[in-house]
């Protein structure tokens, strides 16, 4: 079988591409390399990838590639690509997320009706649910995103949705409940938190730390695409969590005791569009797609501080 991995080079697209290589499928990737954060960081992330004769990487963008040729032969799309950030997505920025999380999304997705596909699996975030009170967040729920980037990412499960009712193109929608691990983007929290403890810097939290996220570690992540792959469902829309709800000050606890550093805090004001919680009810999932995360907070942070310590 052969896959289509947009967004490659990125923190998830690269684990997942490396995954589907190690379960003997075929893989295109592609990227444009979007600078929001440098260049070499994705490049790097490829390194693997590019050893291997399965693989083959496609340097083009989303919005000007042609897509019949690329599509050509594929079964799986894992659709990775996107313009990522909660806090950059305002003002005149926004022209960006529209461009490559809605335009390149809705263009792929017409591109798909002329191939037939197994399946396309979105990418999507927690980001959509926004300030909801119900908690654990439950797909659904009301959907009020609080930031520009949620919804562009929304309008993206939207689009996934209608291109499944009309043209009949087997799309599912994964929820991603901030994920970490090795790769992470050097803008999230943890890899500044690790980098901050490296360097004995301060750690700046933005609010009062009480704030809770739902950590989901990045293998977890990648199983859940395999799972909406082998899956006979179409036209559906799934939380992706770790399973638990930890505070931010929490979290940093225990990045404490495993760095054996001791925390250098300072609090600032709540950044717009950031969300008070977020915690995944996973129960759709667990029933229907057969997800259980299975890497713990604790564990998983160990193995993003040793990439990072190894020069990641």
């Amino acid at each position: 079988m052969r896959c289509l991995v947009t967004g490659v080079a990125g923190f998830i697209g690269s684990h997942l591409a490396e995954r589907l290589i190690q379960e003997g499928y075929e893989v295109i990737g592609i990227d444009c390399f979007l600078d929001y954060y440098p260049q070499e960081i994705k490049r790097q992330n490829l390194t693997t990838l590019l050893a291997s004769p399965r693989f083959r990487f496609v340097e083009d963008n989303l919005l000007t590639a042609d897509l019949s040729r690329l599509l050509d032969g594929v079964e799986v799309v894992f659709h990775q690509a996107a313009q990522a950030g909660v806090r950059a997505s305002w003002g005149t920025q926004f022209a960006i997320y529209t461009e490559n999380n809605i335009l390149a999304t809705q263009r792929l997705l017409e591109a798909c009706v002329q191939h037939p596909l197994h399946k396309f699996v979105y990418a999507s975030t927690s980001s959509v649910y926004g300030d909801t009170p119900q908690l654990p967040m439950q797909e659904e729920s009301i959907l009020k995103p609080v930031s520009p980037y949620g919804v562009s990412k929304l309008a993206g499960e939207h689009l996934c949705y209608l291109y499944w009712k009309h043209d009949g193109i087997p799309t599912i929608s994964l929820r991603y409940f901030t994920v970490f691990g090795p790769r992470q983007r050097p803008d999230m929290a943890f890899h500044r938190f690790i980098r901050a403890l490296q360097r004995d810097e301060e750690i700046v939290i933005y609010g009062d730390g009480h704030q809770t996220r739902d950590f989901t570690y990045v293998s977890d992540v990648v199983e859940a695409n395999l799972l909406a792959m082998r899956s006979p469902l179409s036209g559906e829309v799934f939380n992706i969590g770790g399973g638990s709800r930890v505070s931010l000050l929490e979290a940093l606890h225990v990045l404490e005791n495993i760095m054996a550093k001791p925390l250098r805090l300072r609090y600032d004001s709540v950044q717009k569009g950031d969300m008070r919680h977020t915690y995944a009810d996973i129960s759709r999932a667990q029933k229907q797609l057969g997800y259980s995360p299975r890497i713990s907070l604790a564990e998983g942070l160990r193995e993003e501080v040793r990439w990072l310590e190894g020069g990641g």
